[in-house]
């Protein structure tokens, strides 16, 4: 089975305010776009939902997959092994544990690594994540991110 190659984004204006998240997914010659905005979020949710649903996209465990995303707060609490820490203490004072225990079930069936890209650089398929998610949140009658919390 060929690697899958996965791009991500995510946006939110205000922040919070409305916001998206982009997906890209490639593997061999077959390309896949994914899209989703919500009426009330934050970058941060955006940019780990959007790595969230690409995982449960695919369709076979143990896919090695390689997920390109500028997104500090996703790529270093992965590969430094924060993730797993918070977990250990139940996420306790962390934000987003709604997502951070979703990642973890879908990231377990997997085998993933973490490339970190300069957002709104020369990476064509990053910047594709990015008009797909700002045009997701400027969408007509989002849904609500029923996993946001103000602080």
């Amino acid at each position: 089975m060929p690697e899958i190659t996965i791009y991500t984004d995510g946006s939110a204006r205000g922040n919070p305010g409305p916001g998206g998240y982009g997906i890209v997914m490639v593997s061999g010659p077959h390309r896949k776009e994914l899209s989703q905005g919500f009426r009330l979020t934050t970058n941060n949710r955006m940019e780990l939902m959007g790595v969230c649903v690409a995982l449960e996209t695919l369709k076979f465990p143990e896919s090695e997959v390689v997920i390109y995303s500028d997104s500090k707060y996703v790529v270093d609490s992965v590969e430094k092994g924060w993730v797993f820490s918070w977990e250990r203490k139940l996420f306790r004072g962390k934000k987003n544990p709604d997502l951070w225990m979703r990642f973890l079930r879908v990231y377990r069936q997997h085998k993933v690594r973490f490339v970190w890209v300069k957002g709104h650089a020369e990476t064509v398929e990053n910047n594709r994540c990015d008009k797909l998610a700002v045009e997701a949140a400027g969408g007509a009658n989002l849904p609500e991110d029923t996993g946001y919390r103000p602080e």
